[in-house]
């Protein structure tokens, strides 16, 4: 089961406190009975609202990971045809321009 998000949390948090103080007032209930049953309704009505709102897809989601990988593993496939001399150069001259840029 997934870590329920920050936005889940409050929302929930919220929601128990608001709506136990509008049941009570409401109500107008002294009796311990109706407190509790005032209290496992709100508590019921927040775990029902953090349940229910949507969740973000982390950037390190399945769906990005997969993505990520189907890329990856297209760059590997583009990059076979190339001869290992041929992208050695490339990297040595990335590395001296950044010496270069250092230096000034």
């Amino acid at each position: 089961m997934p870590r329920p998000t920050a936005a889940q949390l409050v929302y929930g948090s919220a929601t128990v406190v608001v709506t136990t103080l509008a049941l009570l007032l409401l109500s107008g209930t002294e009796s311990g009975i109706g407190v509790a049953l005032a209290a496992t309704t709100a508590l019921a009505l927040g775990l029902l609202v953090a349940v229910r709102l949507p969740q973000r897809t982390a950037p390190g989601g399945a769906a990005h990971q997969g993505a990520a990988r189907a890329a990856a593993a297209h760059a590997h496939h583009a990059l076979d045809g190339i001869g290992a001399r041929e992208r050695v150069p490339a990297a040595r001259s990335s590395q001296r321009a950044g010496e270069h840029s250092l230096r000034r």
